[in-house]
């Protein structure tokens, strides 16, 4: 396979993943002497068995999916082993996290790859708080088992150097899509249709319920792990106080009906249990939720059936969480639309970044550099006719303008979805030197060329 700039983003993704696999075995070895890891990570096959009639062969960390809960401290030095028991070379993205680029977790940053049958060992001081997560960063293509359709994503907590808890106790929630096929359309575009879907990876009335008792004030992190959906949550007789979005505490707490999570997002939100009986948490549009996400909550001592209460409208709006916001002096602007390429019948769209794919886009004279210490804003022009929930790695941004609305200050997010047909505004401080992936969270969109690679300036 040649290498060259004409090599389509497609191929040139999945050839920089084969051609760092060698190197993921030797960069970051495995050692007899190390001392024991904080945590030991098994990559392999694995078969969900999300209903009794609803089975997928996937591969999932330690042989259950979600993966296990990682909790570390933050600032206190922790290392993880990673084991590649699977046939394919893979990677581990320590989402939310201020890690160097070598070990962040995407081989567009430098990030070698593990072979399979290789281990691989990373050991970071864990930056910032909050609620964080896992996952691979491989490229799939159209098999609807890999990467991030697959079952390879997990929740990981950086609890605070002073925990102020305030709740009674924690529950973890992973919504995600699963099977399916591939639809086309006449201009070529390509959409993944699911068959199933669940939380925690079992449908409606198949897992255990969270049993809850009266006057428990729960906090429930949620996660949405899907490939590429947006996910509508509500739990019916209940209402959510939202008090951290991408686990980043929010500047104004507020208390909703109902929660919406673009995939990758993460939102934590404290639910008083002071409606006993039993509900059902899940997908508010019943389309959806007929697909299975859905889970019981079950109060003691309470019988019956699991009741769900339908919302006749869909309500979400990111600037309630914020505080009213002023332009900041000497920060920089950098442009950036989003667009597709049209390739001709039979083929797939391209998608773009000011007219150019990965890695075109991200080349000397395309690419902005950063300057460390320098304040940037992300001037995001969605020119498509699609929603795209933005990344961008190893660093926090401030939401600063949605769309035409006034300034506002204070939400810090890793992941904002710029809608269709609209501009969405965030800023962030250049202070983590290292080659800096920026990328729509969609598997499709990323697998077509809608990266960026932002280096900084030596």
């Amino acid at each position: 396979m040649s290498h060259d700039a004409s090599t389509p983003a497609l191929t040139r993704r999945r050839f920089t993943q084969l051609t760092g696999m060698a190197l993921g075995s030797l960069a970051l070895p495995r050692t007899a002497a190390a001392a024991d890891p904080d945590v030991t990570l098994e990559i392999a096959p694995f078969t969900l068995e999300a209903s009794p009639k609803h089975h997928i062969h996937t591969v999932a960390y330690n042989g259950q999916i979600p993966g296990p809960l990682i909790r570390m401290r933050e600032g206190t030095p922790f290392t993880a082993e990673v084991r590649n028991l699977s046939r394919e070379p893979e990677v581990v993205h320590w989402h939310g996290l201020h890690l160097p680029s070598e070990i962040d977790g995407a081989m567009e940053e430098g990030t070698p790859m593990i072979a399979p049958g290789a281990s691989a060992r990373y050991t970071f001081s864990p930056s910032p708080a909050g609620f964080r997560w896992y996952h691979t960063h491989t490229f799939a293509g159209k098999k609807l088992t890999a990467a991030q359709y697959g079952g390879l994503h997990g929740f990981l907590l950086v609890q605070p150097r002073e925990d102020q808890a305030r709740y009674d106790r924690e529950v973890f929630l992973a919504f995600h899509d699963w099977g399916g096929y591939f639809k086309g359309s006449d201009d070529g575009s390509m959409q993944p249709i699911y068959d199933f879907a669940t939380i925690n990876g079992k449908m409606l009335g198949f897992g255990e319920p969270i049993k809850v008792k009266p006057g428990e004030r729960v906090m429930l992190h949620l996660l949405n792990s899907s490939p590429t959906e947006v996910h509508w949550i509500s739990l019916a007789g209940h209402s959510f106080q939202v008090v951290a979005l991408d686990g980043n505490p929010v500047p104004q707490p507020r208390t909703v009906s109902m929660l919406r999570l673009a995939p990758a997002e993460r939102v934590s939100a404290i639910v008083t249990m002071d409606h006993p009986g039993i509900w059902i948490l899940g997908e508010a549009r019943p389309s959806i939720q007929s697909k299975g996400m859905g889970i019981v909550v079950e109060y003691a001592n309470a019988t019956g059936k699991p009741v769900w209460v339908q919302h006749t409208e869909l309500i979400w709006d990111y600037r309630q969480f914020s505080t009213p916001g002023e332009a900041t002096p000497g920060v920089k602007n950098i442009e950036l639309v989003f667009d597709s390429k049209f390739q001709g019948h039979g083929s797939e769209e391209l998608w773009t970044i000011n007219g150019l794919s990965y890695p075109k886009n991200s080349t000397l004279a395309n690419a902005p550099r950063l300057e460390r210490g320098q304040r940037y804003r992300f001037v995001m022009k969605n020119k498509s006719m699609d929603d795209h929930p933005v990344h961008l790695h190893r660093h926090t941004f401030e939401v600063r303008r949605l769309e035409s609305g006034p300034e506002i200050a204070g939400l810090r997010k890793d992941v904002i979805l710029v809608p269709a047909s609209s501009t969405v505004e965030v800023e962030f401080l250049a202070d983590n030197p290292g080659d800096t992936l920026f990328h729509c969270h969609q598997q499709d969109h990323m697998d077509r060329g809608f990266m960026m690679l932002f280096r900084y300036a030596s």
